[in-house]
């Protein structure tokens, strides 16, 4: 198939000099902190990615709880990108990139494969779940990067309770009601005691044979504390938090295996037909794609400018990359996909102006959050440290400031008020769904002995 040129100078009938194309692959925190640094360069942008909508990953997990909607957290990129007259949206996944001839390949809606020429190249492709080696973890624990995901992981929690109200027999429901969630850092700590305020506060007088209430919520890590990345003082603080609404906090136990009838950490099983992955994640292929130096996980290495070595042409942002300041890696957040998509912005716009370059890349910690339960979280930035309902306040304000367009705000903190004050959640909403799968015999004989007492 020839070459497919989208955006480039030649479509413009009043421009007769060639424009430089800026090909940005990923519409996350990174790729969009990119193509709005470069609205006002004379440049033609692609911004190209797999879904047609911009995630504020840091609420997923809310979606996934139910107090959320999937529309609240997410916005249509052409819409946040529209007033841009520079910037063109492509909707498809890139599979391929040919540093020398300086295009990337792209699979469209029509799985056609189509080659877009740039003249600069931002990958901020992002990361999917890590099962540290165990790809068969993956069947049985779902993760969450994505509004199908969390869709996904609601239907799950929503469907155990169902379950157990239809289930007759009692002995059962303590197993049927048994949430695992493994891994204990931000998203795990905010998703357990999400999971915990939903039991106590939405469901707990709706269901006539099981009592929510009794329901078993288990957070594992093999790290000796949860929020690892927080202060010994904090950390303490979320696990008491944790531990008051409900949850068993396991730490210092690896999970061995993953299997139909729940889990195994530290030599002791726990039945459960509900696993939740929130432990670790990869990096995309883009590595591979530029046949780059990379780090043990597969993060590409650059340079201090974020440009591929032997390639200036090519910068790469977010959690695709592996960027180290005073000897330690930058963490895999937010802030730092946005600052690094901001700064590749300025300095294709600066090569392009002739202006002097920036000079290298610094971070500026912001801090970090982690919400645990309604009214609580902890907060750490530098030597400050908080936690409680203030850094709860701090949170929400945070949050809400960096939702990416104004109506969400809006809607999010209305929905965030009624349901602090009543309880009642935005979807508990049980979608894409043909009823419940019997339970299948299993080769490991402990597993099928369980799922026979499971019926």
């Amino acid at each position: 198939m020839p070459p497919t040129n989208i955006g480039r100078a030649d479509l413009f009938l009043d421009v007769s000099e060639h424009i430089p194309v800026v090909v940005i692959v990923g519409g996350g925190f990174g790729g969009l902190a990119a193509a709005k640094a470069l609205k006002n360069a004379p440049v033609e942008v692609v911004l190209i990615d797999r879904t047609n909508h911009h995630l504020f990953q840091p609420l997923l997990y809310q979606v996934a709880t139910s107090e959320l909607t999937p529309g609240q957290i997410g916005s249509p990129i052409r819409a946040i990108v529209g007033k841009q007259r520079n910037t063109t949206v492509i909707l498809g996944e890139v599979i391929g990139i040919d540093k020398e001839e300086r295009y990337v390949l792209v699979s469209d809606a029509d799985r056609a494969s189509v080659q877009l020429h740039y003249d600069y190249l931002i990958l901020a492709t992002g990361a999917t779940h890590s099962y540290f080696g165990h790809e068969e973890f993956r069947k049985h624990a779902p993760g969450l990067k994505s509004l199908a995901d969390a869709v996904a992981v609601r239907n799950k929690i929503l469907s155990a309770f169902e379950v157990a109200e239809a289930e007759e027999d009692p002995r059962l429901h303590r197993d049927l009601l048994t949430f695992v969630l493994v891994g204990a850092g931000p998203t795990g700590v905010e998703m357990a005691s999400a999971i915990a305020v939903l039991i106590r506060n939405s469901l707990r007088s709706e269901f006539r044979r099981i009592d929510p209430a009794s329901a078993r919520i288990v957070l594992i890590d093999q790290s000796p504390r949860v929020l690892g990345s927080f202060s010994e003082e904090l950390s303490s603080a979320a696990r008491k938090r944790l531990e008051d609404l409900g949850v068993e906090v396991l730490t210092g136990r690896a999970v061995e295996k993953v299997d139909a009838a729940g889990v195994i950490a530290g030599g002791e099983r726990i039945v459960t037909n509900t696993v939740i992955w929130t432990a670790g994640v990869a990096p995309s292929p883009a590595a591979k794609w530029l046949n780059a130096e990379s780090d043990r996980a597969g993060r590409v290495r650059v340079q201090q400018d974020l440009r591929v070595a032997g390639h200036p042409e090519i910068l790469v942002v977010g959690d695709t990359v592996t960027f180290e300041e005073n000897g330690k890696p930058l963490p895999g957040v937010a802030q730092v996909a946005m600052q690094q998509g901001r700064y590749a912005g300025r300095l294709i716009a600066s090569r392009i102006a002739g202006k002097p370059a920036p000079g290298p890349f610094r971070y500026f910690d912001k801090g970090n959050m982690a919400v645990v339960g309604k009214g609580f979280a902890v907060l750490q930035s530098h030597q400050f440290r908080l936690s409680g309902f203030l850094a709860w306040l701090a949170w929400a304000g945070v949050h809400l400031q960096f939702l990416a367009q104004s109506n969400l705000r809006v809607s999010v903190f209305i929905q965030w008020v009624w349901t602090y004050l009543t309880g009642q959640r935005g979807s508990r909403l049980i979608v894409n769904h043909h009823g419940f799968e019997p339970a299948h015999t299993a080769e490991d004989p402990e597993v099928g002995q369980v799922l026979s007492r499971l019926g």
